[in-house]
């Protein structure tokens, strides 16, 4: 999730600017990305694991914002929206992020947090999900979010069985592995991230839309939404 509520706070001991909301008794930790260019996309260090739809490389400018420390977590969840409202699939463990949710969810979860903080909240499009991923302004150039060795920052599927944690041993606490650049933690891996906005790549050909009037009204959208950033069942590539 992101946001532009936060009040600017800075740490002496950490210059990377964060804010806390509480909410029903729990804390969202929010990290500032601050704005800039990238380059988007298939980068060097990514070699042959790169997807074709991320192709070609591109640069992207991006304004400054807020986005979440660590994935939601099914305590804050069930804090915003009711335990009855929780179908994670990976139980007892409610420092886990909350998973098995629909975009439709996430977009529940979003607005009724906003009512409950007086604070303006939505989730982060696919080119603001990348940036923050990357380290924003402040990047490395790691392969992974935060490092070159998938195993210092994500969950897959080579060792997910590490340190198992809830009823079924699938999804991890969030927070267990290294941060990326900005304090970021499980971009690569535990759980995919909802993004806001729309795939459209296939329907762009020889730089013309082919469907210009694209979403139609009526359609489906489930399967046009973005998810980024792989899951405890991933392979460690793209």
């Amino acid at each position: 999730i992101t946001s532009s509520s936060c009040s600017q706070k800075e740490s002496s001991s950490k210059p990377i600017q964060e804010c806390k909301i509480v909410v029903n008794g729990e804390t969202i930790e929010m990290v500032l990305v601050e704005g800039g260019t990238f380059n988007m996309g298939c980068t060097p260090e990514q070699e042959k694991d790169a997807s074709e739809n991320e192709k070609p490389l591109h640069s992207e400018n991006v304004e400054s914002f807020y986005i979440g420390k660590y994935e939601v977590t099914q305590k804050l969840w069930n804090a915003v929206l009711g335990e009855e409202n929780n179908h994670s699939h990976n139980t007892n463990c409610e420092d886990c992020p909350v998973e098995n949710v629909s975009w439709s969810d996430a977009q529940a979860f979003i607005a009724r947090l906003t009512i409950l903080t007086k604070k303006k909240f939505r989730l982060p499009s696919d080119i603001e999900w990348e940036y923050a991923a990357r380290g924003g302004n402040r990047s490395l150039g790691y392969k992974y979010s935060g490092s070159n060795n998938i195993n210092e920052v994500g969950w897959y599927i080579e060792n997910y069985q590490d340190k198992p944690c809830g009823d079924k041993k699938t999804t991890h606490t969030v927070g267990l592995k290294q941060s990326n650049e900005l304090g970021l933690y499980d971009m690569s891996g535990n759980v995919w991230e909802w993004c806001d906005n729309l795939y459209q790549k296939e329907y762009v050909q020889n730089n013309k839309k082919v469907h210009t009037g694209w979403p139609f009204p009526g359609t489906h959208l489930y399967f046009r939404r973005i998810i980024r950033g792989g899951s405890w069942g991933g392979e460690a590539t793209g």
